[in-house]
């Protein structure tokens, strides 16, 4: 027992004095606290000359021990406290470099024009970088590549089911009928008679297209190109004048011919309703277009010459006549086709054409056509064929015209994508044609001043290009309120001249509603978006069922009533009234 006593006593000495003798070897490090080392150099001096026992080295070790313990803590505690901060520091300079990137990386993705005004930026960088235009100037029309509107909503999954959802009515549709002809005729008829009775008469409609298409292409072209060449040679400025003016009048006569030779052959053959439009919308095509090139080129032509005054010639007046600024002909026929009515040298165009793309809206015209017949079928004529035939009272007429104000809508919409979408879309693949913002969001609106610029985006570029900034040029810049009134009134003799010659009456129900309350509410802008996006479309649908109801009330009383009229009054006057009245007479 004394011996493991004496064993255990003298490894604690050996334990003890190397422990001394390590602490007295160790060297503090940079991290050490100074104060801490100090006070043990201290504490050290202090004892060293005194003689202390194995138990109180024990417990200076241990002292020793704890100090170095809570230096240890320290060191640990301030390097956790710099490691916290680097990563911090370093956080934040990855997190920002992240941030940069990401910035970058949104400010470089190409926006599609059509969906800027939803972000509140109309604007293209080419636009913005451009100069401002001087005080008082109007933009020009700008040609992108970009997609029409609904190309774009129907990849999404929410709009391509609003799409489902028309395409299941169709087929609803198709189906009464079908269940109808079985329980009325016992079989089903499924002769469409009434598509075939509107397109009848379809050859005159072509013959005389393709005439009109002839004299735009082989007497509009020779004839501008031949003005622009010889007005080079004549030194005379008079004689120049005289050859101006002469070539306008030419001009002028061209025009008249191209209205009033479609519009006669319409009239002379009697062609049905849907022939009708078609040739009389061609025919308005055709005279825009061939005042667009016009317009546009004669500007230039003139700016030439006046450069060619301007400059000391060392040329001949034939080889710089020859040098005349009119454009090639492959240009001038490219416009004639192309799906827009601004002239403009070049467009931009797409790498390929998608032909499957193509069918595919020629088929959604297809689809519209017979959607169109189930409307009319179901809808309009059982409402309206008895005119002349039975007594309509006061109550069946209210209620004749609120019930056309659904299907008036659906008539309404259905032209809008037969038309502005679909068979423009459809030539514009033929064509390669970029730009095909056809529309704008109209639907969104919450004014008529918006939903006048965006419903039809093709023919508002063509009012604006040459109708309003002419006037607007002509008037003063400082007054814009003419060139509207230009514009409106316009455009609202136009469509009141299209459905007076489709329907062989004038009944100026359009032209009331267009340029009468039209304009009126094209002024109220200041409102809530939403109070006036419901007030748009409350108004097109009560203006809408107004002009369904009351044209289809005029083409069968003049089919089923006599005319009280003779002469020029019978067109004037609407047969409908003096039907109307008879019956009620009757009642």
């Amino acid at each position: 027992m004394d011996d493991v006593a004496a064993d255990e006593n003298s490894n604690g000495t050996v334990d003890s004095q190397q422990m001394r003798e390590f602490i007295r070897m160790r060297k503090p490090t940079k991290n050490n606290s100074m104060k801490d080392m100090e006070n043990i150099e201290t504490r050290n001096g202090m004892d060293s000359p005194e003689i202390s026992t194995p138990e109180e080295e024990d417990d200076e070790i241990v002292k020793n021990a704890a100090v170095f313990q809570q230096i240890a803590l320290t060191r640990v505690k301030n390097h956790a406290k710099e490691l916290k901060k680097q990563l911090i520091d370093q956080m934040d300079v990855q997190l920002s470099s992240m941030m940069e990137e990401y910035i970058v990386g949104i400010e470089g993705v190409r926006v599609p024009q059509k969906y800027r005004s939803f972000l509140g930026d109309t604007q293209t960088g080419e636009e913005k970088k451009r100069k401002k235009l001087p005080c008082g100037s109007l933009p020009e029309k700008e040609f992108v590549v970009r997609n029409s509107l609904l190309t774009d909503l129907f990849e999404i999954n929410h709009i391509q089911t609003i799409y489902h959802i028309f395409i299941a009515i169709l087929i609803l549709l198709f189906m009464n009928t079908m269940v109808e002809d079985i329980v009325d005729k016992g079989r089903i008829d499924l002769e469409f008679t009434l598509i075939l009775w509107a397109f009848g008469n379809l050859q005159t409609v072509l013959v005389t297209w393709v005439g009109m298409m002839f004299f735009a292409l082989v007497v509009v072209y020779p004839a501008f190109h031949y003005w622009s060449h010889k007005r080079l040679t004549i030194v005379d400025d008079s004689k120049r004048l005289v050859w101006d003016y002469f070539w306008l009048a030419c001009y002028i006569f061209y025009i008249g011919a191209a209205i009033w030779i479609p519009l006669k052959e319409s009239l002379v053959h009697n062609l049905p309703p849907a022939s009708a439009v078609t040739l009389l919308m061609e025919q308005v095509r055709l005279v825009m277009k061939t005042h667009a090139f016009v317009r546009s080129n004669i500007p230039v032509a003139l700016f030439y010459f006046n450069q060619r005054q301007s400059r000391d010639e060392r040329t001949s007046v034939e080889d710089d006549a020859n040098q005349a600024p009119c454009p090639d002909f492959s240009k001038y026929l490219y416009f004639m086709f192309a799906p827009t009515l601004v002239y403009r040298d070049r467009y931009p165009r797409t790498r390929s054409i998608r032909w499957k793309w193509v069918c595919f809206n020629f088929l959604q015209v297809v689809g519209v056509l017979f959607y169109l017949y189930f409307i009319f079928v179901r809808f309009c004529v059982p409402v309206f064929r008895q005119i002349g035939h039975e007594p309509m009272t006061s109550k069946a007429l209210v209620l004749a015209v609120f019930g056309c104000m659904l299907p008036g809508t659906l008539v309404l919409l259905c032209g809008f994508f037969c038309l502005l979408h679909s068979w423009l879309n459809a030539f514009a693949e033929m064509l390669r044609f970029g730009d095909r913002m056809f529309y704008q969001d109209w639907w969104n609106s919450s004014s008529y001043a918006t939903y006048y610029r965006t419903w039809n985006v093709v023919v508002h570029d063509w009012l604006y290009t040459y109708v309003y900034k002419d006037v607007y040029e002509l008037f003063g810049r400082r007054n814009r309120l003419i060139p509207t009134l230009v514009v409106f009134l316009i455009s609202s003799i136009v469509h009141e001249y299209i459905i007076s010659f489709t329907f062989h009456c004038f009944y100026p129900v359009l032209l009331l509603m267009f340029g009468g309350f039209g304009v009126l509410f094209s002024f109220v802008t200041n409102v809530d978006p939403r109070l006036g996006n419901i007030f748009m479309w409350l108004t097109l649908f009560i203006g809408t069922g107004l002009c369904m109801s009351l044209y289809s009330m005029e083409w069968y009383a003049r089919i089923n009533c006599q005319p009280s009229f003779d002469g020029f009054l019978e067109i004037l006057i609407p047969r409908s009234w003096t039907c109307l009245m008879s019956s009620q007479g009757e009642l």
